[in-house]
């Protein structure tokens, strides 16, 4: 196999493993920070009346107007563990491509909308909460679920288009990695449920969302660590280990 050079792929070596490093560990924080955030507060009575059961909204107002800065600072952290797998994803697929070039190609792509609609909706919360700066939580919260759907969907529907193609992605690249052996069966399963994390606008973490976050650090900080060692990605594929057959492959890591 011909080995790529550094200088010959996007975003490079370095600049890559890091974000396989760093990117998903931001996104763990902000996730943690976002849990711990959304239940800050207890909602009572009347302001469960007011936000009703469909959407977590009114309870993120509500944290909000508990402690702004440790929301701020919860919301950040996601957006920026967002921005910062971007280049993790890009690198992930150059390492896939050796066998499923297709797979891994395009399921990085869809992937990718899916942090940009990501960015979409972090702009949502801010003005959300910039709401909430001026106005009491009843009437901020009447005003976004007024509006929820019209603000999840996006102009011509084009945030919501790309948070579905996002799914679409992470399945694509799942199967591109597992056929490529760079995850084996386990780490396959981490990085598919780390994929199905909420989407959409002032959204509450959960304990699922925590753990597959972490299961998503499992997957992608260790590929990271082995691709700032080996400085390129072609090596990945030539270290790989003898194909495994039968219940091996299945029970693999």
């Amino acid at each position: 196999m011909t080995e790529e050079k550094s200088d010959t792929w996007f975003p490079g070596p370095v600049i890559g493993g890091l974000a396989l490093i760093v990117g998903p560990v931001v996104w763990l924080t902000g996730m943690l920070l976002r849990y711990l955030a959304s239940h800050s507060v207890t909602l009572t009575p009347e302001q469960e009346r007011v936000a009703g059961d469909t959407f977590a909204a009114g309870g993120q107002l509500a944290a909000y107007n508990h402690d702004p800065t440790f929301v701020t600072a919860s919301y950040a952290m996601f957006v920026a563990g967002a921005l910062l797998l971007w280049p993790a994803i890009c690198t992930l697929a150059q390492i896939t491509a050796t066998r499923s070039p297709h797979l891994a190609r395009w399921g990085g792509i869809l992937i990718i909308m899916g942090l940009f609609a990501r960015l979409y909706y972090a702009g949502v919360d801010q003005s959300a909460f910039e709401l909430a700066r001026t106005q009491d939580w009843e009437h901020t919260t009447r005003t976004v679920l007024d509006r929820y759907v019209g603000l999840s969907y996006g102009p011509w529907r084009i945030p919501v288009t790309a948070a579905f193609c996002h799914y679409v992605g992470v399945l694509l690249m799942t199967i591109a990695a597992f056929r490529s052996r760079t995850f084996g069966l386990v780490r396959s399963l981490l990085f598919l449920a780390a994929g199905v994390v909420f989407m959409g606008v002032l959204k509450e973490s959960t304990v699922l969302d925590v753990v597959v976050s972490s299961g998503l650090c499992l997957v992608l900080v260790p590929l990271g660590v082995r691709t700032l060692r080996r400085n390129v990605p072609a090596p990945l594929a030539d270290a790989r280990p003898p194909v495994k057959r039968g219940a091996a492959r299945i029970l693999s890591w």
